[in-house]
């Protein structure tokens, strides 16, 4: 049950959200971190992310983090705010159950072709 009327977060803030975990970041590196994060399902064009920037500084989940010029031109820095650090965990958890509710189900896992892990029994309990 989730403890807020919050909805979830859509893919790219979560990622952005995430990106940001390890400290600020200006916007070029936060493209670059979530493209990393997602394993590259997750590409942000620059006015995509400043979108979701913008999202969620009006959120209070982020927070500008300063300015600095590089080659003539201003470098904004983003920081995740201790609000966004919650969202993102209380999110993080929610879909962690909600994979583990279809993990427990599945019979069997299936591994790509030529994987040296063997798909284990899972035990399904009744419902």
């Amino acid at each position: 049950m989730r403890s807020t009327s919050r909805p979830a977060l859509r893919e790219p803030s979560y990622f952005v959200l995430a990106a940001l975990l390890g400290g600020p970041l200006h916007g070029y590196a936060v493209i670059k971190r979530v493209t990393e994060l997602s394993d590259e399902r997750v590409t942000l064009a620059a006015g995509s992310l400043y979108s979701v920037i913008d999202r969620l500084l009006g959120e209070g989940l982020i927070t500008a983090d300063g300015e600095e010029i590089v080659n003539g031109r201003a470098r904004r820095y983003y920081r995740l705010s201790d609000e966004g650090y919650r969202v993102l965990a209380e999110e993080a958890d929610r879909l962690a159950r909600a994979a583990r509710v279809v993990m427990d189900r599945l019979p069997h896992r299936s591994f790509p072709q030529g994987s040296t892990h063997q798909p284990s029994i899972v035990r399904i309990r009744p419902a």
